[in-house]
């Protein structure tokens, strides 16, 4: 039976694919879990309406996402940490404080987002990129100043 498949489904194939598999497989367990539809010519317009939308869904995302990341490339945040002797800094700057560092500003980013290569432990000045969408990244200075 042909089908085409609306999820990406391991071992049979991607999403939006027209592929061939046994009547059974496909009537008692693909169509009733939603993973795929019997390809008719039905089936062929809905799946072409919904890859438009999903596309349409995408390109607002990155544009939004690009509009964002001009927006942040001229944030500057300052991080105070506690130091002592000979200005070492207790404890390191997270993702975490660096996005309560941009929600303070009025940017709402998950920590997730932020790509730190490793821990900041020491004062200076940083170049912290955020990833807004897979095909977008910025980066944001952060100083990092004693108390």
């Amino acid at each position: 039976m042909k089908i085409i498949l609306r999820k990406d489904f391991e071992g049979v194939g991607k999403a939006g694919e027209l592929v061939t598999v046994k009547d059974g497989y496909a009537r008692n367990f693909l169509i009733p879990q939603g993973i795929a539809l019997k390809a008719d010519a039905a089936a062929v317009k809905q799946l072409e309406a919904e890859r438009k939308m999903q596309e349409m869904k995408v390109s607002r995302s990155k544009k939004a996402a690009e509009q964002l990341a001009e927006e942040l490339a001229k944030v500057s945040c300052t991080a105070t940490v506690t130091v002592g002797e000979e200005d070492k800094v207790f404890g390191s700057v997270t993702s975490q404080q660096i996005a309560d560092l941009l929600k303070e500003k009025g940017y709402e980013i998950d920590k997730k987002k932020i790509r730190l290569d490793e821990p900041i432990k020491a004062l200076g000045i940083y170049d912290v990129a955020i990833k807004l969408h897979p095909e977008v990244e910025t980066k944001i200075k952060l100083w990092v100043v004693k108390e």
